[in-house]
């Protein structure tokens, strides 16, 4: 996932709740599928993050070696500016880009 395109909010922003409902016609649902997708998306951001910083890993045990990689803070600092993926799962969400689906509605079972 490109991160860097996310038009996501930055900050929390208030919503009516009618708009979560109108899509699966319960709020709980939609909350359920909101914060599924923001799992994936922060076990993305993850591991992505982890990928990038393990190319400047220093193997070496010794303390005396550790120092500070500007490359190194550039990554976590634009990881830290992204949006929160629960920000990112819920603009997901509004505009349709989620796939969900029910098997007990699918089947008929209620």
């Amino acid at each position: 996932m490109d991160f860097k395109t996310v038009k996501a909010d930055l900050t929390t922003v208030t919503r009516d709740i009618r708009q979560f409902d109108d899509k699966t016609g319960n709020i709980y649902e939609a909350v359920s599928i909101m914060a599924r997708r923001a799992n994936q998306i922060s076990l993305q951001m993850r591991e992505e993050l982890h990928e990038k910083l393990d190319e400047f890993g220093s193997h070496s045990d010794n303390l005396e070696e550790i120092f500070e990689n500007r490359e190194q803070i550039e990554i976590s600092k634009f990881y830290e500016k992204l949006p929160k993926p629960t920000l990112i799962a819920v603009q997901e969400f509004l505009d349709d880009k989620v796939y969900y689906r029910n098997p007990s509605k699918e089947e008929g079972v209620q």
